[in-house]
């Protein structure tokens, strides 16, 4: 019994001891790999220490920006589209305005007729002497026998302008109408030219129409009516109308005293 527990006694002694010895052999074999390594240390401590290049890193360098050119870029021709310029309206001056602004075509001045005359008989001296005295009327414009003898009746039954002649034909006479046909006068007057006067009235009124009528033509025939019926005696003398009467006629029936 006693044998048994010396044995487990000595087993564990030898078990300790046994983890010294090696505790110790590791021991010395540490410091001796310190002590050799101990020279190296203190040569690399005595030299002077370099400090390792380190490359900055992107936070501690500043970026040096180098401007790199862009690539010459190939540039294809493109079609050109023909401009078409518009003209624009240009604000012409006062001058250029009246310049370049069309003229409106002015009218062209009509031919004036050539300026026409008739001459109205009036009657000039002492009673019972019949004188034939012309006046020139001027017309606007150049009509037709009918309307230019129509206008010189108007002037002769209106009486005449002038203080130094006279006219035997009764006021209110009017002209019914008066015609050209065939180079013959025809005419028609009312009812008062036959009123009131002698012999010698009645012979100056008929003159100052017969006058009056061939104006244009001296030798024109005259028909001479009243109220529509062919004059053939005047007044109440019964001073004989011809029918038709000339200037010719009219001189040689009722000779001028």
């Amino acid at each position: 019994m006693k044998d048994g527990q010396e044995i487990r006694h000595v087993s564990t002694t030898a078990v300790i001891a046994g983890v010294c010895g090696l505790a110790l052999v590791t021991g010395g074999g540490i410091a001796w790999w310190t002590a050799s390594r101990s020279p190296t240390a203190d040569t690399q401590s005595s030299a002077p220490t370099t400090a390792p290049v380190l490359s900055p890193t992107p936070a501690e360098s500043p970026a040096v920006i180098i401007p790199v050119p862009p690539p010459n870029a190939v540039q294809v021709p493109q079609a050109q589209t023909p401009q078409v310029q518009t003209p624009q309206a240009q604000r012409p001056t006062p001058l250029a305005s009246q310049a370049l602004a069309p003229k409106s075509p002015q009218p062209k001045p009509l031919p004036q007729a050539d300026a026409q005359t008739v001459q109205v008989y009036w009657v000039k001296g002492a009673i019972g002497k019949f004188e034939a005295v012309p006046t020139k009327v001027a017309l606007k414009q150049a009509d037709k026998p009918d309307a230019t003898l129509q206008a010189a009746f108007n002037s002769l039954l209106a009486g005449p302008k002038d203080a130094t002649v006279s006219s035997e034909i009764p006021k209110g006479t009017k002209l019914r109408s008066l015609s050209v046909k065939n180079d013959e006068v025809y005419v028609d007057l009312s009812r008062e030219f036959t009123a009131g006067g002698g012999s010698s009235s009645m012979t100056s009124r008929l003159g100052q129409v017969i006058y009056t009528a061939t104006s244009l033509k001296p030798n024109t025939k005259v028909w001479i009516s009243v109220d529509g019926k062919p004059l053939e005696l005047l007044g109440g003398e019964g001073l004989e109308v011809a029918q038709p009467s000339t200037r010719q006629s009219f001189d040689k029936n009722f000779p001028l005293n």
